[in-house]
């Protein structure tokens, strides 16, 4: 009879169930948001990568984990990218292959206590390294970290104030470690008890001592989601509704009102007309009004996705041009080469262009706002220079009305509530189709989210808050940690290395004859 071991020596069905671990952490994202679930989710996979025979092995699960995680993270974009999706998280997948040799390398066979120890660190910092590898905005960005599963737990958002969305990571891959000991390794379950222990103390000091936000006033932000409108019309039959529900808000006493983005799909500066209705707009409601043009500038070549302010008295020359593109939906890397993926999915037809800067504007009643668009949401690095920048609001204008049926318009809009948490700053998510939604400078919802079956609009009473968050001012401090604790492990690594070398005995035996020679007369 066969046992499991039997099973899994099998190189395919071990890569197969790699895949399978990999992929259930996407359980504890939205929309299901099982947040518990991410502190037990890695078990699976690291207890199957420390079982592995060889460090090659290991190699091959950590990738191929990797690759369930990606395509289980990413499923909402089979439609537009179909099978390619496959290419690209088999290649993104690799990142985690190092990732399967260090927890080989840490908890594989009978560890000693030390290098259990070792392993609630190095574990943890190699994780860590993969989402930082994976967030630059060439290889797809930060969707997905996983701490991003922390987004409704005060705790953790109390933590993302601190070390932002990485020290979130590290402390769940920590836990998920020192889980995975306590079930497989008898002989350090006293430092995974203890490491449980230390990421207890880390929350409740952070809890304690880290600074809350000092509300010191309020505005009334008013969203506008007109719904999916489609069609060869859409982007006219979309402006009227737009429209339409922005004069509801006359009366309402707003200080801004905010569109979604590609709410206008005509470049301002060629439909003048355009301008003067949303300025009658702004002038009937008593608020400016940020909307986002996507479309060929006037007054430069190229397609931009754009936050335009608009006043009572027009254009009031604030724009923003969106900087970090989506890869393949708005841009193809390298088009001569990966051109064809329009021919198998719904790949950018036409490449947008990026801007150069982040903008803080100016808008009515003395409010300085920091626009981000769409995708932007996902860096935690941008929200966090608008706040250095003197923004009092981060407004986010997104549309996800491709991926209406997925995870993804849920997962999105929870990734307000850790920017708003990391710089202490209220968060807007203003979408096209939902979902839309808002936090306090805590990073707590406020009111209810607009979700996609949604086409009205909603007033918010915003808090505002000041002052600097320990992220804001010490920045990515969790990833420079890991890059020490990695560091320290390949420089311990190749010690060892070099005193084996060093440590090798010489043969003892004699050297052996032959026919011209013996030990007595070497040479002959």
């Amino acid at each position: 009879m066969k046992t499991f071991g039997d099973w899994v020596a099998s190189p395919w069905r071990r890569s197969l169930l790699a895949a399978l671990a990999g992929a259930l952490p996407v359980f504890a994202f939205p929309a299901l948001s099982w947040w518990w679930f991410a502190y037990v989710a890695l078990v699976p996979w690291i207890l199957l990568t420390r079982s592995a025979p060889t460090g090659r092995r290991a190699v091959y699960d950590g990738w191929c984990g990797g690759l369930g995680f990606m395509l289980a993270v990413h499923s909402w974009l089979v439609p537009s990218l179909s099978v390619f999706i496959v290419v690209i998280a088999g290649l993104l997948g690799a990142l985690w292959a190092p990732w399967g040799w260090l927890v080989r390398r840490f908890l594989g066979g009978v560890p000693s206590p030390r290098r259990g120890a070792a392993a609630l660190l190095v574990v943890p910092s190699g994780w860590l390294m993969v989402e930082l590898v994976r967030s630059w905005q060439g290889l797809g960005g930060p969707w997905g970290l996983l701490g991003s599963t922390q987004w409704q737990v005060e705790p953790a958002l109390r933590l993302a104030s601190v070390g932002g969305v990485w020290l979130l990571s590290f402390l769940v891959v920590a836990v998920n470690v020192a889980v995975a000991v306590l079930v497989a390794v008898r002989e350090v379950r006293v430092p995974a008890v203890a490491g449980l222990v230390a990421t207890a103390a880390v929350t409740s000091a952070a809890w304690v001592w880290s600074p809350r936000p000092d509300v010191d006033g309020r505005v009334r932000i008013a969203v506008v989601q007109p719904g999916v409108i489609a069609g060869d019309d859409s982007g006219d039959r979309r402006f009227d509704r737009e429209e339409q529900l922005t004069r509801q808000l006359a009366g309402q006493d707003v200080d801004l009102i905010a569109w979604g983005e590609s709410s206008v799909g005509f470049d301002l500066g060629k439909r003048p007309d355009l301008a003067r209705r949303i300025a009658a707009l702004s002038k009937e409601t008593g608020a400016d009004i940020l909307v986002n043009v996507d479309a060929e500038r006037s007054d430069k070549p190229g397609i931009y996705k754009s936050s335009v302010l608009v006043g009572p008295d027009g254009l009031t020359g604030d724009r923003y041009d969106k900087m970090r593109l989506v890869p393949f939906g708005e841009y193809i890397p390298f088009r001569s080469l990966l051109g064809w993926a329009t021919s198998v999915g719904k790949a950018a037809g036409v490449d947008r262009r990026h801007g150069t800067e982040q903008v803080v504007m100016n808008v009515g009643h003395g409010l300085r706002i920091g626009p981000l668009i769409c995708f932007e949401t996902a860096f935690p690095d941008m929200s966090r220079h608008l706040a250095q920048d003197g923004a009092d609001v981060l407004l986010a204008q997104s549309s996800t009305s491709s991926f209406q049926s997925s995870w993804a318009p849920e997962q999105h809009a929870t990734l307000a509530a850790l920017r708003a948490a990391e710089t202490g700053r209220p968060m807007v998510h203003a979408t096209l189709t939902g979902v839309s939604a808002v936090y306090g400078p805590s990073g707590q919802r406020i009111g209810s989210w607009l979700g996609t079956d949604k086409s009205t609009t909603q007033v918010y009473d915003v808090p505002l808050a000041h002052g600097i968050t320990p992220y804001v001012r010490y920045g990515d401090w969790p990833v420079q940690v890991a890059l020490l604790v990695l560091a320290a492990v390949c420089v311990g690594e190749g010690s060892r290395a070099f005193r084996l070398r060093r440590t090798v005995p010489r043969p003892l035996v004699p050297p052996a004859r032959t026919a011209h020679e013996s030990p007595a007369r070497p040479g002959r």
